[in-house]
């Protein structure tokens, strides 16, 4: 069993950053892909970002790219998600989920159902 404990959140200012993290404890980190995903008031959970399990690939969902850079830490058994630019669109529930690779080619995944471990979410408000 993996347990994710994101923090970091919190109140920021519209063109302001945070930076993310989620510590992961109960299994092999370094085996793991990550993944973040946000949650707004009456919206559906939506891809943020995801990272393969050695830092290799990443993947973005387009409104974020050039603002946000996901990372990880192996020998912290943390995944990271540096914001930058932040909007009021970014406020959100902000969650990191886990799971291992579905193949030796599929290292990331954008759809929040492939991942069996999550967290228990950071809110993210961006004030305008």
């Amino acid at each position: 069993q993996v347990q994710l404990v994101e923090s970091g959140g919190g109140l920021v200012q519209a063109g302001g950053s945070l930076r993310l993290s989620c510590a992961a404890s109960g299994g092999t980190f370094s085996e793991y892909c990550m993944g973040w995903f946000r949650q707004a008031p009456g919206q559906e959970r939506e891809f943020v970002a995801a990272i393969s399990y050695n830092g290799g690939v990443t993947h973005y969902t387009d409104p974020v790219k050039g603002r946000f850079t996901i990372a990880r830490d192996n020998a912290k058994n943390t995944v990271y998600l540096q914001m930058n630019s932040l909007k009021p669109e970014d406020t959100a529930v902000y969650y990191c989920a886990a799971e291992l690779p579905w193949s030796s080619i599929v290292l990331v995944q954008t759809d929040p159902n492939e991942y069996h471990y999550w967290g228990q979410g950071t809110q993210v408000t961006v004030s305008s």
